[in-house]
């Protein structure tokens, strides 16, 4: 078993903004910059990109304690409704929410 901690979130439907800066947090964006003169985009990965975290389903989150602890922190500070708790899940069972998760990423950018 790893120490892994299931989030959840919710964002008020009438404050859109705050939900665009979320949805931003979680699945990252893309930015614009000026590199030696010339525009220049990059990705900047949201936490379903880091080691270990799985998204679940809508505002449904597994994540290491440390990734847990810190994004609950930042989305309580969004004005973000957050619920945490421990997860006792074991491997196998866990590799079934990360295909279902791949697959969905897979459609969204396929």
């Amino acid at each position: 078993m790893n120490d892994l901690w299931m989030l959840t979130y919710d964002v008020k439907g009438s404050d859109r903004a705050t939900a665009v800066r979320v949805c931003q947090l979680i699945f990252g964006r893309r930015n614009s910059t000026t590199r030696e003169g010339r525009p220049s985009t990059y990705d900047q990965a949201g936490y379903i990109h880091r080691p270990g975290v799985v998204w679940v389903g809508q505002s449904v989150l597994v994540l290491p304690r440390k990734d847990a602890d810190e994004l609950r922190s930042r989305l309580e500070n969004m004005g973000v409704l957050v619920g945490l708790g421990a997860l006792m899940i074991d491997e196998f069972n866990l590799d079934v929410f990360r295909r279902h998760s791949q697959r969905r990423r897979a459609q969204r950018h396929g």
